[in-house]
């Protein structure tokens, strides 16, 4: 799936429905004991920084989605069963959080009951303008699909007689890009299986509120003395002392609040270019590896820092009942890339390789965990607590050769930050880039240097490499 914004994702006019939870199964949370299972570390930075920015006067959406299309006008009773089997095949999607203590400084979970989920469905009306509609969208997904309320997702779908776009959006607290991109394939399941009458075949997955138990409980085990603490540590104080920002000028003003962000997306490379540098960097560990010399090299040509720092996204769905669960299975791995040792493709590769080997198990630790156990005042003021370079090969989702026929998307919301997040995804297509940055006009350049320096490093690895289709 192409990451984009609600803006740029093929909105088409039609006739609106919308599905969140019920006001029974609103009724009946609100009365619902503990649940024992706590959040995950990452969720509950992530309810907090919400919380942070709120209280100092800033309405920050975060929320994640999908957006695919079904063919012709939808058995809306049918697309109901689907989604309401769909957010009881995953139970992250009905549990909760509540404050509790003294001044309200608890997390305590919350999850309803199968089978007290139900879904009100609300017939919105006509749009004829594309621009009415996707502003209505955001709107509703910023209020709706935001992390200090609950419930904290909606379901929408836009029906033609030729065509039916579902839209759906989430609080980043139950969900994640890995998430987003087995959306499709399986409400077109649940759909289909809904309008013939037969049983699904989808196999039940993992929860993701067990998960946060099982890596919440090995967490707590761990104390300010343990090796993974030790080298963050020793990471982040190489970082003056906070983790690291993309190394390139972003013209922030330093007193002058949380910026507004810009969104880039193309194409980055065809499909023969992107198998042909994977090729290249298979000696190494692939494109994964690839994508991060790249960047490295990248910045260092524009911005020219002696070491790139990051921290690298990872996924910790390390069983396999875990592979098909919706939730937030994401860690981070700090590595340091001296530049010195990586002068060119070949070298950059080595060093990132190395580095990766050398850090990887550190994401296995839940970062606010580790940031807690530092003893440091991270008290975040941005929604991202550092910048991001991911790259994920898509390739292998389920419906995945569909997903431009289907009008596919993964959504983010563009809203305020002062860091800067980019995904590269290999699709079917080629290499796909999508990043979000602060909207000022140094950051414009630079990032668009970044993307043309990245293409070319790509391509110095790809003799043949075209360039990519507008």
């Amino acid at each position: 799936m192409r990451i984009t914004d609600i803006q740029r994702c093929e909105v088409r006019p039609g006739r609106l429905v919308e599905w969140t939870l019920g006001p029974a199964a609103v009724a009946a949370a609100t009365g619902l004991p503990e649940d024992s299972r706590p959040p995950a570390y990452i969720q509950e930075s992530h309810i907090r920084t919400a919380r942070s920015v709120r209280d100092d006067g800033l309405f920050v959406p975060t929320w994640l989605g999908a957006a695919f299309d079904l063919p012709g006008r939808a058995d809306l009773d049918a697309l109901q069963e689907a989604l309401r089997g769909w957010t009881l095949r995953h139970e992250t999607l009905r549990s909760g959080f509540r404050w509790s203590g003294e001044p309200g400084d608890e997390m305590r979970r919350f999850t309803l009951d199968a089978d007290a989920v139900s879904l009100q469905r609300e017939d919105v009306g006509d749009f004829t303008e594309p621009a009415d509609l996707v502003r209505h969208l955001q709107s509703r997904f910023d209020v709706t699909a935001d992390a200090l309320r609950w419930p904290n997702l909606i379901y929408a779908a836009v029906v033609r007689s030729d065509s039916t776009s579902v839209y759906m959006a989430f609080d980043h607290s139950n969900v994640d890009g890995h998430s987003i991109h087995r959306i499709p394939a399986e409400i077109q399941e649940l759909y289909a299986a809904a309008v013939a009458g037969r049983a699904t075949t989808l196999a039940p997955v993992g929860s993701y509120v067990d998960f946060c138990e099982i890596e919440r409980t090995d967490a707590d085990r761990i104390d300010d003395s343990h090796e993974i603490v030790a080298r963050w540590r020793e990471f982040v104080g190489r970082c003056d002392g906070r983790l690291p920002d993309f190394p390139l000028d972003l013209g922030l003003d330093p007193d002058g609040g949380l910026p507004t962000q810009s969104l880039l997306r193309e194409s980055l490379t065809d499909a023969d270019t992107a198998a042909a540098f994977e090729a290249y960097c298979r000696p190494y560990g692939g494109s994964a590896v690839g994508v991060l010399a790249a960047t490295a090299l990248a910045v260092h040509d524009i911005g020219g820092q002696p070491v790139y720092r990051t921290v690298v996204p990872l996924h910790t769905r390390v069983k396999s009942r875990w592979s098909d669960s919706v939730g937030w299975y994401v860690g981070g791995a700090p590595i340091e890339i001296p530049m010195s040792e990586a002068r060119d493709l070949p070298g950059a590769l080595r060093t990132v390789r190395a580095a990766l080997h050398a850090n990887r198990h550190l994401a296995r630790m839940p970062l606010a965990r580790v940031l807690r156990l530092l003893g440091s005042d991270f008290r975040p003021t941005s929604p991202d607590l550092y910048s991001i370079v991911s790259y994920v090969d898509a390739r292998g989702v389920p419906g995945s050769v569909r997903w431009t026929e289907q009008k596919a998307y993964g959504l983010i919301r563009v809203s305020y930050g002062d860091q800067v997040c980019a995904w590269i995804t290999r699709l079917h297509e080629g290499l796909w880039f999508a990043s979000r940055f602060p909207d000022t006009d140094i950051a414009h350049k630079n990032m668009r240097l970044y993307v043309e320096r990245l293409r070319d490093v790509i391509a110095s690895a790809v003799p043949s490499a075209r360039p990519p289709v507008s």
